[in-house]
């Protein structure tokens, strides 16, 4: 059993959303982070120091799902638009686009193969689509209300469903129908998921309420009820071993799942917290909520590393297997007799929040600034601001154009030398003179983005301002005994 030695760090805060943070995944290497939002921008975060993180518009709603494929190579991201759209994380940002409800989609979810998506969606509908074909597979349709998330067993064989009929079902996929049913919340249930080995499932509720059901013996086997509002999101430690759960009384809490107690509350965020995740080896996990920042937290109160769980499941003689379907019973809905006593606990350690410097954001896909005036819609309604934003474009474009001159006299010289001859040293300091050039050219244009980045700013300050005016303005109307007069 590991030990709980340190407590848990703030290490990093990233800042690029402008509205509340939705969802956020870690890619399976760790490398990135990607966080959805109320703006309708995904954003990519890169990990390490110093690196650049792409915004990626194309959602005409809010995004409320965002997952990593089990390879890395595809972002899954569903939408209040009723679309759902894979992209791929790298600076081109290309996606393709599912019309995949006929309502809002709550939830979007990749199977542990790769090859499945599965969508939730307010049309109380579940969705299963092909990921490589891109088309519909079959809907799974019991729910009596909205649906709010969807997630497949790690061995595919099941999905796990929940949502505001307060109910939390069990579906089996080769036959594609319901076979469990839990009805125990006295309010919608937010959110559902699988631990790691597939035998257990845990959900939350608005009623603040967190349950951990055993699927082999298919009994109600924790109950926590530890924060003091909704419960909207949580996430298994890949060993199992912990849980951390976000709500909207703002904080962080992070349950010890072995001695069945709370160890932590991690109070970082000044809102409701919305979405938390572990990244896929434990080390690290994030959470964002409606104060639009992305913190990433250092785990460390698990000193035993993931890999050395796994080899000590290994070397069990008796692993547990996963579930198999007829385990699951009975097929009917029930319920369970309520806990006598929550889980509590005593002294809550607060962590110390640090910060980072925010990395620059290179964004893809259009993301237009509009704001109504007596009716007509006005773009850009300061000239002057306007042309300073068209003169840093065509800044950052010479740039651009100097940087593809610098290369192409480089490869000339590349054509030309003999790299036998005495001239190679001269070829030598015209490489490191080049790049020399490159390195001072990337520096202007990196400090021209963040001025255009600072104007894109200002210039969506003053819509505000013109959108306030305008609201204050009095209007014109017409009287019912047809005199004008003013309201």
């Amino acid at each position: 059993m590991a030990s709980v030695m340190e407590d848990p760090t703030l290490e990093r805060h990233f800042k690029g959303h402008r509205d509340a943070v939705t969802c956020a995944d870690f890619s399976p290497n760790s490398k990135q982070l990607a966080s959805g939002s109320v703006d309708k921008s995904l954003m990519i975060w890169n990990l390490a120091l110093k690196t650049r993180a792409y915004r990626y518009f194309g959602h005409q709603d809010v995004i409320t799902g965002v997952q990593f494929s089990p390879s890395g190579n595809l972002v899954a991201t569903s939408s209040k638009d009723r679309t759902v759209r894979l992209w791929t994380p790298t600076m081109k940002g290309e996606s393709t686009m599912f019309k995949a409800h006929t309502a809002a989609v709550r939830s979007v979810a990749f199977s542990h193969d790769g090859q499945r998506l599965v969508t939730a969606s307010d049309d109380k509908s579940i969705k299963v689509w092909s990921v490589r074909g891109q088309c519909f597979n079959y809907s799974l349709n019991q729910h009596t209300n909205w649906v709010r998330c969807a997630r497949f067993s790690p061995d595919g064989r099941l999905i796990a469903s929940c949502g505001d009929d307060r109910s939390v079902r069990l579906w089996d996929t080769s036959t594609k129908r319901c076979i469990n049913c839990f009805t125990d919340y006295v309010g919608s249930t937010t959110f559902v998921d699988f631990n790691s080995s597939g035998t257990c499932i845990a959900s939350s509720g608005a009623d603040s309420s967190l349950k951990i059901w055993d699927l082999r013996t298919n009994r109600l086997i924790q109950q926590y009820q530890v924060h003091s509002a909704g419960i909207n999101t949580f996430s298994f430690h890949p060993s199992d071993n912990y849980l951390i759960s976000g709500s909207s009384d703002s904080t962080v809490k992070i349950l010890d799942l072995l001695e069945g107690r709370l160890i932590y509350t991690l109070h970082g965020h000044k809102g409701a917290v919305i979405t938390v995740a572990f990244s896929r080896t434990g080390e690290v996990f994030a959470s964002g909520g409606t104060d639009g920042q992305v913190l990433m937290w250092r785990t460390n109160f698990d000193t035993k590393s993931y890999r050395d769980v796994l080899q000590q499941h290994g070397r069990r003689s008796t692993p547990d297997p996963p579930p198999h379907l007829s385990d699951i019973h009975p097929r009917v809905p029930h319920l369970h007799r309520p806990q006598s006593a929550d889980i509590q606990v005593s002294s809550i350690p607060t962590v110390a929040d640090t910060r980072s410097a925010d990395p620059h954001v290179t964004e893809r896909g259009q993301a237009v600034h509009r704001t109504t005036v007596r009716g007509q819609t006005v773009l850009n309604p300061q000239p002057h601001i306007h042309k300073k934003i068209l003169n840093l474009t065509k800044d950052i474009y010479s740039f651009y154009l100097e940087k593809i001159y610098y290369q192409n006299c480089l490869i000339t010289w590349l054509k030309e030398a003999n790299l036998c001859s005495p001239d190679f040293s001269t070829l030598v300091m015209h490489v490191c003179d080049f790049a020399q050039t490159v390195s001072v050219l990337e520096e202007r244009l990196t400090l021209t983005e963040d001025k255009l980045k600072e104007c894109l700013h200002h210039q969506a300050t003053i819509l505000e301002d013109v959108r306030a005016s305008g609201e204050r303005r009095r209007t014109y109307s017409e009287g019912i005994d047809g005199s004008p007069h003013f309201t």
